[in-house]
């Protein structure tokens, strides 16, 4: 994970150290790095990094095939920066060979991660052509022909995140097949859908060629399939693509008879369909081919949610960016907050989610679209399955969530991250998946105890999908991840995470496993996620720590020890020869396993 940047004061920089000490502390500074296998030193530079928080910061930068690294070489300044490479979205020139003033030669770098990164050079001899251009090289290396970091890197953990899920297994833990419902394997060689999965779960009375023809009226086939089923009342979550209405208002008789079977499987008095677009959107939709379920589909409801497109959700979080980095306006931080409109969409994402969570409660089976059905509907089926099912808000469960409804589903990640991807201002780039993981963090706020994982997991999560150190979110599908065998070449990002699972676990977690969560998604709830949004602010990372979260540590801490001290006196009561064995300078003969406080904390 990327270490923020420690900066805390602009003292002046020593401009005397002899050549000899000089040559030795450049030597200290590269030895402080520690490499990953596979990682490889390409090229190092003493530089001028102009720190937003403490000014012009003397040091030397190294670029890997994985990360730049930036250290200062003044005690007096303790700057350290390790940005991995995948993490950078843009790389600029700065001035030119006649630019006049201090420091005004050198490089701007842009991060997807909320940071901006400015480094100045000599200007004689122009010294930063080779780092810019080794920098570029392998910041985009599939702009250069170079394969990911993640095809390079082998580096081994104790667990394997390939095996975290198992469709058919995730399946039969929800009760499936039943009478109701089937598996069926039809698209194993991806021919119904390229950008599904292989293994689907469809209403038992379609059959093969129903699916078929289905497909040949949603948009890139992508038919409405089940992602979740009520064990009790039997109520689902199906998520699929619009139909191919388009301006002439086309009919699909077989489309329509499939999802009257989808709501004939529990019952359910009306479909509800949620299309996640806002109404205007989806008529202009019908203008490219697209469109929305109108009357023709009996015992159904539509409801539209009014969820924004990628390119608003992108140029929201820009704005966020440009108020919280590198500093914070203090004086007008509200109104500057809310014209950013960031917490807004989160807000109406949420909602959304709880509108599916609720139906579906309450027994009512939904189908849940956008446009193509791979960003917005992701987002709302895990939310909702995550406010219904208690297993996906354990570390594994969420694991398998993201797996199932992001990975699997075809959020398309290449396109919306941009991996190894020179061109930063590609229309389809977008903070979908940020904005989930935004919403969950949302959710582990308003519910401190329900969730088995930690903050910890989720910036470990976002930084990954970025750092291209892992094979998880590389690519857009599945059909394109097993062309690239990223299973057998890659490694998880779940092999890191189960390998150091104390690290994102919960102290405050306490199961309840029939219990539904409904956030409250009005704007006075929400909060900015400043954790993750201004982390590369000095100050506010000084901020961060919650006094009442230290407190509930520090009990906790303690009473471990107790418990410990209880069960120590329990076992010499018990047994007088442990009694005499129990000396000052004797361990215990045995340790109580690690255990989790099941306090509930007030909201």
């Amino acid at each position: 994970m990327a270490s923020p940047v420690s900066a805390y004061n602009s003292n002046a920089l020593d401009t005397h150290i002899s050549s000899t000490s000089r040559e030795s502390l450049k030597m200290e500074l590269l030895a402080d790095v520690s490499l990953l296998p596979g990682e490889e030193r390409i090229i190092d530079k003493e530089t001028m990094y102009i720190c937003p928080f403490s000014g012009a910061v003397k040091g030397k930068v190294l670029i890997t095939n994985y990360r730049l690294y930036f250290k200062s070489s003044d005690a007096d300044v303790a700057v350290t920066l390790d940005v991995p490479l995948g993490a950078i979205s843009r790389v600029e020139k700065m001035g030119g060979a006649s630019s006049r003033g201090e420091n005004s030669y050198g490089l701007d770098i842009t991060c997807k991660d909320m940071r901006n990164l400015r480094f100045a050079l000599k200007q004689e001899g122009h010294s930063r052509r080779d780092i810019f251009e080794l920098l570029f090289k392998y910041a985009f290396p599939l702009s250069h022909g170079l394969p990911l970091f993640a095809y390079v890197t082998q580096e081994k953990y104790a667990e394997n995140g390939w095996s975290i899920y198992r469709p058919v297994e995730e399946f039969r833990r929800q009760g499936l097949p039943n009478n109701k419902w089937r598996i069926t394997f039809i698209n194993k060689s991806y021919e119904l859908c390229d950008t599904y999965p292989t293994v689907l779960a469809v209403p038992f009375k379609s059959k093969e060629e129903d699916l078929k023809r289905v497909a040949a009226f949603r948009s890139r086939a992508r038919i409405p399939v089940l992602s979740w089923i009520h064990r009790e009342n039997q109520a689902v979550i199906c998520r699929c693509s619009q139909p191919l209405v388009g301006m002439s208002g086309k009919r699909n008789k077989d489309d329509e008879r499939y999802l009257e079977m989808i709501r004939e499987a529990n019952d359910t008095p009306k479909l509800t369909i949620y299309d996640a677009r806002p109404s205007v959107n989806a008529v202009a939709n019908k203008a490219t081919g697209g469109g929305y379920e109108g009357d023709e589909y009996q015992n159904a409801e539509l409801v539209f949610l009014d969820i924004q497109n990628i390119h608003v959700m992108r140029e929201s979080l820009k704005k966020l960016k440009d108020i919280v980095y590198p500093n914070v306006e203090e004086s007008h931080w509200l109104s500057s907050l809310e014209s950013t409109h960031w917490l807004e969409h989160v807000k109406l994402v949420l909602s959304g989610a709880i509108q599916v969570a609720d139906k579906v409660s309450s027994g009512n089976s939904v189908v849940i679209h956008c446009s193509d059905g791979w960003d917005r509907t992701a987002q709302l089926s895990s939310l909702a399955m995550l406010m219904l099912d208690s297993h996906y808000r354990t570390l594994r469960g969420f694991q398998v969530l993201i797996e199932k409804e992001w990975i699997s589903f075809g959020h398309k990640f290449a396109s919306r991250i941009g991996h190894g991807d020179k061109n930063h201002a590609d229309q389809d780039r977008s903070p979908i998946f940020v904005q989930f993981i935004d919403c969950v963090w949302q959710m582990t706020k308003q519910f401190p105890t329900a969730f088995e994982f930690n903050e910890r997991l989720l910036l470990t999560i976002l930084d990954h999908l970025y750092s291209c150190c892992f094979g998880t979110f590389l690519y857009n599908c599945e059909s394109m991840r097993d062309q690239q065998e990223v299973r057998l070449k890659t490694v998880s990002l779940w092999s890191l995470v189960n390998s150091k699972m104390e690290m994102y676990l919960n102290p405050f977690y306490t199961p309840e496993s029939g219990r539904v969560l409904y956030p409250v998604a009005s704007m006075r709830h929400l909060e900015l996620w400043v954790t993750y949004y201004i982390r590369w602010n000095p100050r506010i990372r000084h901020q961060q720590q919650s006094p009442v979260e230290q407190r509930y540590k520090e009990l906790l801490a303690l009473r471990e020890e107790y418990l410990k001290k209880l069960e120590a006196l329990e076992l010499s009561d018990s047994s007088p020869s442990s009694r005499l064995a129990n000396t000052p300078n004797t361990p215990a003969s045995s340790t109580p396993p690690q255990q989790y406080t099941q306090l509930q904390t007030p909201l």
